[in-house]
């Protein structure tokens, strides 16, 4: 009986080891496989800028460039136009009576450099556009090789959540974006988060370039936006600013903005 016993106990015990190296090899097989095509899955989705770690490969989108205003400080154009950029775009006014005090360093220095360069105006809800208008012709000459105007379009202070009337707000834009065009001879480009997108500009403006700011994935993947710039972070690091103004110290950060298109779509552009 002992015997018997024994050999019930190790032919159990074999059966056991067996299921379980069976049941191990298995497992490994699936979590090697699962493991494959989320390492193939990541790759796509980098390869295809649709996600990103640091700065978006200038293989995928070969036209960058940054956006600037007091916030960096003193600029050497000289150094930053060479850090793999082909545009720059220069803040000039807000409202209907603020103009950006290194504006016209800037526009003047970059314009020396081999970058294509840009004014925005920030855009104020609580000013006219025909004042706004004035104020970002005042100050930004008329230049022919020049970028459109930018029409810098989010929210600020508590506007986020009271949003200002979207009929006085959708007049107000049209009056700057006429006067801007008339002027400039150039259609504007409105540059907008998605909140103002989704709350005012879904829908109106369709012959202006969108602008869109979008942290987190390319704009077009979840929606049907249809995009010219796309500035994809806030936190880009590139050489030739020292972040250095009246009102914030050592701003290291810069955005960095990626051009919808080829070097020749850019050039027409």
């Amino acid at each position: 009986m002992g015997k018997l016993k024994q050999t019930n106990n190790t032919t159990i015990d074999k059966f056991i080891k067996y299921i379980k190296k069976i049941f191990n090899k298995e497992v490994r097989f699936r979590l090697l496989v699962i493991s494959v095509v989320l390492i193939c899955c990541l790759l796509f989705l980098y390869i295809t800028g649709i996600i990103w770690v640091g700065e978006i490969s200038h293989r995928i989108y070969p036209i960058q460039g940054v956006d600037v205003s007091h916030y960096q400080g003193n600029i050497d154009w000289d150094v930053l136009s060479k850090e793999n950029i082909s545009f720059a775009y220069i803040k000039a006014t807000e409202g209907s009576s603020t103009k950006d005090e290194r504006f016209e360093y800037n526009w003047n220095e970059a314009s020396k450099t081999d970058l294509r360069i840009g004014a925005y105006h920030f855009f104020s809800f609580d000013s006219e556009g025909e004042t706004q208008a004035d104020n970002f012709i005042e100050t930004v000459p008329v230049t022919e090789d020049a970028l459109p105007p930018v029409i810098d379009f989010e929210f600020y202070g508590d506007k986020k959540s009271n949003k200002p009337d979207y009929d006085k707000t959708i007049k107000e834009l049209e009056v700057i974006i006429k006067r801007l065009k008339e002027h400039y001879g150039k259609t504007p480009v409105i540059y907008c988060t998605y909140s103002t997108y989704i709350d005012y500009i879904d829908g109106n403006f369709n012959d202006c370039p969108l602008w869109i700011r979008n942290t987190h994935y390319k704009p077009g993947i979840f929606d049907n936006i249809e995009w010219t710039f796309w500035q994809y972070t806030g936190e880009g690091r590139k050489e030739g600013y020292d972040g250095k103004d009246t009102i914030y110290d050592n701003e290291e950060n810069i955005d960095i903005n990626i051009f919808n298109g080829n070097e020749k779509e850019f050039r027409e552009f």
